[in-house]
């Protein structure tokens, strides 16, 4: 592809009328990441699915996130378990495909209802509290991998089988933290992989994630910034806010109103 292909490729997608409105969910998913320490893709998938389409939200999400976070797990890799991430990674390992072939092959309006719903449930699962407090379990992690996986593959939403599972048990929050982090690494590496070879991985896709990414980060940083600390759970509660009026919002049903 030619320069002059590519800056073609970047003023059609800055001309596009939807182009501001996305900047904004991209910052807006940021900004709760950022102050809440987690939420984004419940954010972002929703809203940028209603703006675009799931085809081109789930892949730059997937961009942005995994490029975003790698760096930071470097960081907490001694905090990580590592026998719980392999078994709940190689479960969603083999799931993973599967989500992603109810990314490519379901009607799109169809995907929405499915992401809205899942934002909504996962939505219910935070701030229920509700736990697994069995005992981690070869058939448990499996289970949660495979979960996670699916969730990965068809939406990028991933945390909340995840934090249900092992939030529940006796790790420290440190390890907990380190854990889901190397969970999206390695998911994020695959996803990366299978989206390219399926052609998911676009170069409108492409951009997108870059241009998107730069409020997402700058965002980020500013949530972390200034929110984090004192008022904890005041932040989380705005974040749950933010999260349902994204979930709702989204719903095709509302679609006559945009």
């Amino acid at each position: 592809m030619t320069a002059s292909e590519i800056f073609a490729l970047f003023h059609g997608v800055a001309a596009d009328p939807r182009f501001p409105i996305a900047l904004g969910i991209a910052a807006l998913a940021g900004l709760v990441r950022g102050f809440a320490g987690f939420g984004s893709a419940l954010v972002y998938i929703p809203l940028i699915s209603a703006v675009y389409s799931p085809r081109l939200a789930v892949p730059t999400l997937l961009l942005i996130d995994t490029l975003c976070g790698v760096p930071f797990l470097f960081g907490v890799f001694h905090h990580v378990n590592r026998r719980e991430v392999a078994t709940t990674a190689l479960a969603g390992a083999v799931s993973l495909p599967l989500g992603m072939l109810v990314l490519l092959w379901v009607d799109p309006l169809y995907l929405r209802w499915f992401i809205s719903l899942l934002v909504l449930f996962a939505l219910v699962s935070l701030i229920s509290g509700w736990r697994y407090h069995g005992k981690p379990t070869l058939p448990a992690s499996l289970a949660v991998g495979a979960m996670a996986g699916f969730g990965g593959g068809a939406a990028q939403i991933a945390a909340p089988p995840l934090l249900i599972f092992w939030l529940g048990g006796s790790n420290p929050a440190s390890t907990v933290r380190a854990n889901i982090m190397a969970y999206f690494a390695i998911q994020g590496t695959l996803s990366i992989v299978l989206y390219a070879f399926n052609g998911l991985l676009t170069a409108q896709a492409l951009i997108v994630a870059v241009l998107m990414g730069v409020p997402f980060v700058v965002a980020l940083a500013a949530g972390a910034y200034h929110f984090h600390g004192a008022s904890d759970a005041l932040y989380r509660r705005a974040a749950y806010v933010i999260i349902g009026l994204a979930g709702l919002i989204s719903l095709p049903v509302f679609d006559a109103l945009r």
